[in-house]
């Protein structure tokens, strides 16, 4: 079995930084011992330009049968089965284990030497020669996609000297995206035995919590979960049932925007009684939509709008005459439909509202002309390099009238009883600004486009650190042009 991770780098974040993250040295190669053979870790290239790390599993036959109790009387023919066995070369559970053995700390997001590697998205590419795909390449895409992924998935044919006989049930996956390296380690690790629709262990209860553990932040929300769930434990419906329970409970806590700061440190909230903390969440939107009010805005922007929270409450309100979810995630959108019931809403009410896919760093006329544009904990998800690119994408091609900008104040972190030193409040965050930072950034924006800006706090304000939250209110100076430069463009020709 054979599986290679890719990612490439620039001067400032080398490719071999990889090397980090596994934590596997890109100059050597290394074995380890598996229950079932041995697994090989090495790298076939390693530039500053380029990296490629590669898991080799030899599988020992011998084993597989002595040690295989999982699959004894599965098929028919469990004899036969014994000597003609794909597991020794298509991808599988097998793999999966030793994905996960060998590469661990990278799987539970762990990075002692570069820490900071660890919540950085990379430009991955995964390739996998042969899986098994109890479903075809419909079912490979259907179960990667959602989750961000770029899918190639194609069939392998029976045999290439008879192109009657038709395609195997194996087939040649690509994966490319931007993504956390722990979370592509997980999504392989969950998806390679539900592809495969088998497990070479027996399933006992303790997989539920694996299951649950690798899936955390994508599981709950992913279109396919019942079929995931169902395979991955072997159909053993007492299990299923406990998992997709404890699945739904993690998807209204989601739903509910429960943040995890905001839980563990609700007494640092004021409260509307003693009882009731009031969300930082929630006092976040009440501050968006109390300045959309203020600035008379009807058409609105949600840029960054997530699973949609903001969208739903902007509906709420008749004087928000068109309100449009814009996110790069193909997956947050359509948990934001699900969320708002798109399906089922009125004809009214469907003719307010827009959800698009779209990326924040290019250039898009479909953003002009609108009254005001919502960046809420959006800047802090950007990487510093890319954040010019975002604002004349925001502030000089699409030009809203208003623009509202929230982020953490990272001063306020100390404040944050569950939050170590050092450390941002999401895994995902690129970096938090401290207030002078912040201000100082949105003076030079609003300078840049023409625009004049104001600051508010966001939540109780404390005397020594701040605010928690943090918002500009930009406003355009009159109809002052925008602020002309170039940049990159995208193949369609959109400036970055």
């Amino acid at each position: 079995m054979f599986l290679t991770i890719s990612t490439t780098g620039t001067p400032e974040r080398p490719a071999t930084d990889l090397g980090f993250l596994l934590h596997k040295h890109p100059d050597k190669a290394q074995a380890f011992p598996t229950s079932y053979g041995t697994a090989h870790v090495f790298y076939p290239e390693a530039t500053a330009e380029r990296c490629t790390a590669a898991l080799l599993l030899e599988v020992d036959p011998v084993a597989l049968v002595r040690r295989g109790r999982g699959d004894r009387g599965r098929g028919p023919d469990t004899a036969l089965a014994q000597y003609v066995n794909d597991r020794p070369y298509a991808a599988s559970s097998l793999l999966a284990v030793a994905l996960g053995n060998v590469f661990s700390s990278a799987l539970a997001g762990r990075c002692a030497a570069r820490p900071e590697l660890v919540a950085a998205s990379l430009p991955l590419r995964v390739e996998v020669p042969a899986v098994p795909a109890k479903g075809g390449a419909d079912l490979v895409r259907r179960l990667f996609e959602p989750l961000g992924w770029a899918v190639t998935a194609e069939p392998v044919p029976l045999d290439e000297r008879f192109p009657a006989w038709g395609d195997s049930r194996y087939v040649r996956l690509v994966l490319d995206g931007e993504q956390r390296l722990a979370d592509a380690l997980r999504h392989l690790y969950a998806l390679l035995p539900v592809l495969d629709d088998a497990k070479h262990y027996w399933v006992s209860p303790d997989e539920v919590d694996k299951l649950l553990r690798v899936g955390e932040g994508w599981l709950p929300g992913h279109p396919e979960q019942q079929l995931i769930t169902q395979r991955y434990l072997s159909r053993r419906r007492s299990l299923t049932r406990v998992a997709t329970e404890r699945l739904e409970l993690a998807r209204l806590a989601a739903a509910d925007d429960t943040e995890a700061e905001e839980l563990d440190n609700a007494v640092d909230e004021d409260t509307d009684t003693e009882e009731r903390p009031v969300p930082l969440a929630v006092r976040r939107r009440g501050a968006i939509l109390a300045a959309l009010r203020d600035a008379g805005a009807s058409r609105v922007l949600d840029l960054g709008c997530g699973q949609g929270q903001l969208v739903r409450e902007l509906l709420e309100d008749p004087r928000f005459t068109e309100v449009v979810g814009v996110d790069v995630s193909v997956r947050a959108l359509a948990l934001a439909a699900r969320r708002l019931r798109l399906d089922r809403m009125g004809e009214h009410r469907a003719a307010r509202v827009r959800l698009v896919q779209g990326s924040l760093v290019y250039t898009d006329k479909r953003l002009q002309g609108y009254d005001a544009a919502v960046l809420s904990e959006v800047v802090e998800h950007v990487d510093p390099p890319r954040l010019p690119a975002l604002e004349y994408a925001v502030f000089g091609a699409a030009r809203p009238g208003t623009v509202l900008v929230t982020t953490p104040n990272a001063e306020y972190n100390v404040r944050w009883e569950s939050l170590p030193a050092g450390h941002v409040r999401h895994g995902d965050h690129r970096f938090e600004w401290t207030r002078a930072e912040f201000r100082a950034w949105a003076l030079g924006v609003a300078a840049r486009h023409g625009y004049a800006v104001a600051f508010a706090p966001v939540g109780p304000e404390d005397p020594q650190v701040g605010p928690p939250t943090q918002m500009a209110v930009f406003t355009a100076a009159g109809t002052a042009p925008a602020t002309k430069g170039t940049a990159p463009t995208t193949k369609e020709g959109k400036t970055a």
